[in-house]
């Protein structure tokens, strides 16, 4: 089982925790990347992982923790319960698709 450390640096390139800026829309396609996220918010806003818990209620310390290392495990309810406490909420779009390369 990976270390919190490493879940943290999953997503980021080169390793390392990326900055979320507040009130920006991010894009989550794989779980590690959702894990990412939600680890750096809960930083930036200053909460254990034990306040983060007890806010968002429902769910423990523990389970936070092990949802934070292996994010594939989030339920729905769950999901939203940590998104509301942290003061996010989930939106659902069209995946906007990349510009086709253009050969010169």
């Amino acid at each position: 089982m990976p270390s919190r450390e490493q879940a943290a640096d999953v997503a980021a390139p080169g390793g390392r925790a990326a900055e979320v800026v507040a009130g920006r829309e991010q894009v989550i396609r794989m779980p590690a990347q959702l894990a990412q996220l939600l680890i750096s918010l809960r930083r930036q806003q200053g909460l254990s992982q034990a306040a983060l818990a007890a806010k968002a209620g429902g769910i423990s310390q523990a389970r936070l923790s092990a949802l934070e290392l292996n994010p594939g495990r989030f339920t729905l309810e769950r999901l939203l319960l940590i998104l509301a406490a942290l003061d996010l909420e989930l939106v659902v779009r069209p995946r906007r698709r990349r510009p086709e390369p253009v050969d010169w």
